[in-house]
């Protein structure tokens, strides 16, 4: 009995422990976040900003009763950089609202978490990140500029500098949660698909770091690395390539070096995220259509399958003869 009632009180605190849980994991993807901050017109941004992603995919894998995680996560980072005022409701609300209605929009149009659809890798670009995020932007640009932390002249570049760091929080960190939640340890997996993730680990590492630290415009050489996981692995190869990619360029641009010496930091910025939002677009739509064509060759082959099986009852043997018979090569 005393089991059975341990059971109920953990069934009845696991919403509370979610959300907390959720909270949690907000404010520490935050920290890390924060540390490649930078400040555009007296505004902290960052070119990446994690919990965004978190919040969407929490939303999309627990549903909509998660939310107060959310805003509680959204709560602690600001009231932890900014003093307390109004201005830290309006930028909470605005956290919290951006993926909650990043994720009506997706479910609206029957998205699914798998990916497994062109039109869901789409959906998520468009409605997930470019859309739901202006949201977060404008709410949070509009309360600095009420409260008076930021000039009006400022308010367009901190704008676009918050809404393409929230929707790459989306475009990165979305796509390798959800990958993650279905990934499985592999069984009967031949030995050189284990040596061909290897050498795509260490030739993306190798390649990045040279064109981050070369003075010439190599960055173009991680789409090469990005095609061949998307192609191979689908989303869990695309997913960790580009995390690893915009991790470490964001770096160089925030120091400035590499491609990005001799710009200034609005400059560096741009061409940071062109890159980024470039190498996630194509890791995020090159893997689902990989993976939806991949489904439709194994429901081809189950037809196929089903059909042969369906001639075997009906004639048995017909299904193994040659095809076309003899003497028709009509």
């Amino acid at each position: 009995m005393a089991d059975v009632v341990r059971t109920g009180e953990l069934r009845r605190l696991a919403p509370v422990l979610t959300i907390l849980g959720l909270a949690g994991v907000y404010y520490a993807s935050a920290r890390i976040g924060l540390l490649d901050q930078v400040v555009i017109a007296g505004a902290v941004v960052t070119p990446l900003w994690p919990p965004t992603g978190i919040s969407l995919s929490c939303l999309l894998l627990l549903g909509l009763r998660t939310w107060p995680g959310i805003a509680l996560g959204a709560f602690l980072v600001v009231a932890t950089i900014s003093p307390l005022d109004a201005s830290v409701l309006g930028i909470m609300a605005g956290n919290t609202l951006a993926p909650v209605c990043a994720f009506l929009m997706l479910r609206r149009v029957g998205f699914r978490p798998e990916l497994d659809r062109l039109r869901d890798g789409v959906a998520l670009v468009a409605l997930g990140a470019f859309a739901g995020m202006l949201i977060s932007a404008t709410l949070g640009t509009a309360m600095l500029l009420l409260k008076g932390a930021l000039p009006a002249v400022g308010f367009w570049p901190t704008w676009a500098a918050w809404w393409v760091g929230d929707a790459m929080g989306i475009l990165v960190v979305t796509p390798l949660v959800l990958a993650c939640r279905t990934i499985r340890w592999p069984r009967g997996v031949p030995g050189y698909r284990w040596a061909e993730a290897a050498a795509l680990t260490v030739v993306s590492v190798v390649v990045t770091l040279v064109a981050i630290r070369s003075e010439l415009s190599l960055l173009f050489l991680v789409f090469p690395l990005i095609v061949w996981a998307a192609l191979r692995f689908q989303l869990a190869g695309a997913a960790p390539c580009v995390l690893l990619v915009s991790v470490l360029v964001i770096a160089a641009a925030k120091a400035r070096t590499g491609p990005f010496e001799g710009q200034s930091l609005l400059e560096a910025m741009v061409n940071l995220q062109a890159l980024n939002a470039s190498a996630a677009l194509t890791a995020l739509l090159l893997s689902a259509i990989v993976t939806e064509q991949n489904g439709i060759r194994r429901k081809i082959e189950q037809a196929c399958g089903e059909l042969a099986d369906v001639v075997d009852r009906l004639a048995p043997g017909e299904s193994r003869r040659r095809w076309p018979p003899d003497g028709d090569h009509t």
